[in-house]
C-alpha cells in the first residue's frame, strides 16, 4: 500500500469515528440548564443543525431552533426530542436578517424560560461569483443574510442576557453569542469577494461588540471555518467525486483533509461553555491550520 492510499485510509477512518461520536458518548453536563437559541439549522448536513443535537447531548434545558428553510425543521426536532426527551425544543421559520423576527426569538426566550444564556448566530449564504459578474443587489443581500444577521443576533441576544432572573438560577448578566464566519473573512482566496466581505464584517462585530459589552459578562466570539462538507458546499464536493478528486479536499492545509459539522459544533459547545468564560472577542479558525501560513509548497520550507 502507498503512503497515499494509507493516509486516505487513515483520514476516511478518523473521519467516520467523528460522523459517529455522539452514537456512544455518555450524555454530558456542559450546558446544563441553559438556554440557547440557533439560527441556521435547516440543512440535513449543516453546523447548525450538528450543533443543535451537540447542545442537546450536552444538557441544554430549551432549544429554539430557526432557519429560513422550514422543510428540515420537524425531522430536526423529532431527532432531539427523541434521543434527548429532557430537552425542550422550539423550532420556527425564520428569516435571521430580521430585527422584528430576532427580537421576538429573544422576547420569546425570556417569557418561556426567564433567561437566554446562549446565541448561535448561524444562518448565511455562499455566492460562487467573480466581482465583475456581482451586481450591487447580490452584494446587499449577501451582507444582509451574513453580517445583518449576526448585527441583530449581537444587538437583541444581549439585551436579553443582561436580565438577571435568581428565580430561574440566573443571578447576574451574563451570555454567549457566537457567530460564524470563515476564512474568508480572515485573508483572501477561501470565497468570492462578497462572500468574503461579509465574514470579514462578521469578525469585526465580534471584536467591536464585546467592548461595548463590557462588564457584563457577555462574551461575542467568531467561529471561522475551513473547507467543511455541508451543504452550502455540497456542490464542491460532488463534482470532486464525480471526478474522483475527493482525496484532493482540503490537501493545502496541514492535516491534508476536509472537515465536518460536527468538528465545527464542538468549538461552538467550548464557547457556549463556561469553560470558555475568559474567551471573548475572538476570531477562531478551525481549519485544520490553513490560515496558519502564507501560500507554500508542500514539503518545503520558504
Amino acid at each position: 500500500m502507498s503512503s497515499d492510499d494509507d493516509f486516505r485510509g487513515r483520514t476516511l477512518a478518523r473521519l467516520e469515528s467523528i460522523r459517529s461520536h455522539l452514537q456512544n458518548a455518555p450524555r454530558g453536563t456542559r450546558l446544563k440548564d441553559k438556554v440557547c437559541i440557533i439560527t441556521g439549522v435547516g440543512s440535513l448536513k449543516g453546523i447548525g443543525r450538528a450543533t443543535a443535537i451537540l447542545f442537546a447531548h450536552e444538557g441544554a434545558r430549551h432549544l429554539y431552533l430557526a432557519d429560513f428553510d422550514p422543510t428540515n425543521l420537524p425531522d430536526l426536532k423529532s431527532t432531539i426530542e427523541k434521543t434527548y426527551p429532557d430537552v425542550k425544543v422550539t423550532t420556527q421559520q425564520a428569516d435571521a436578517a430580521n430585527e422584528e423576527t430576532i427580537a421576538q426569538l429573544c422576547k420569546q426566550a425570556l417569557q418561556e424560560e426567564g433567561r437566554l444564556d446562549v446565541f448561535f448566530a448561524n444562518a448565511g449564504i455562499a455566492t460562487s461569483t467573480r466581482f465583475w459578474d456581482t451586481t450591487p443587489e447580490q452584494f446587499m443581500e449577501v451582507m444582509r443574510v451574513n453580517a445583518l444577521s449576526c448585527f441583530l443576533a449581537v444587538k437583541h441576544a444581549s439585551a436579553a442576557m443582561k436580565k438577571a432572573n435568581p428565580s430561574r438560577g440566573k443571578k447576574y448578566s451574563g451570555g454567549s453569542i457566537i457567530l460564524t464566519a470563515s476564512v474568508a473573512g480572515l485573508r483572501s482566496g477561501a470565497g468570492a469577494t462578497d462572500y468574503s466581505a461579509s465574514k470579514a464584517a462578521v469578525n469585526s462585530i465580534a471584536q467591536t461588540a464585546c467592548y461595548q459589552l463590557e462588564r457584563t459578562d457577555i462574551r461575542v466570539n467568531a467561529i471561522c471555518p475551513g473547507l467543511i462538507e455541508t451543504g452550502m458546499t455540497s456542490e464542491v464536493f460532488d463534482y470532486a467525486r464525480g471526478k474522483g478528486k475527493e482525496a484532493r479536499l482540503g490537501q493545502l492545509n496541514p492535516l491534508g483533509r476536509y472537515g465536518l459539522p460536527q468538528e465545527i459544533a464542538n468549538a461552538a459547545l467550548f464557547l457556549a461553555s463556561d469553560e470558555s468564560s475568559y474567551v471573548n472577542g475572538q476570531a477562531w479558525a478551525v481549519d485544520a491550520g490553513l490560515s496558519s501560513s502564507h501560500p507554500h509548497i508542500p514539503g518545503r520550507l520558504a
